[in-house]
């Protein structure tokens, strides 16, 4: 008796840490965790529990960011 699994394939391309995030974003880890627990990113569980974010969404979340202006 064979057992076969099958796995969706990952429509949206690779996954990055909350650390991974920040670092793009600038932040602390914890706050991008603070924004998926208030549905601003969302977040796919691994089967340990951690979260991992669709890079394609943290891209296009970037590019709406403003960016910071020099002082005048």
């Amino acid at each position: 008796m064979a057992v076969t699994t099958t796995e969706a394939p990952l429509s949206q391309g690779a996954l990055l840490t909350p650390g991974e995030v920040a670092v793009l974003f600038r932040v602390d880890p914890k706050t991008v965790t603070r924004w998926a627990q208030a549905g601003k990113l969302s977040a796919v569980r691994t089967l340990g529990g951690h979260r991992r974010f669709h890079e394609s969404e943290v891209r296009s979340l970037l590019t709406g960011v403003p960016t910071q202006r020099a002082a005048e």
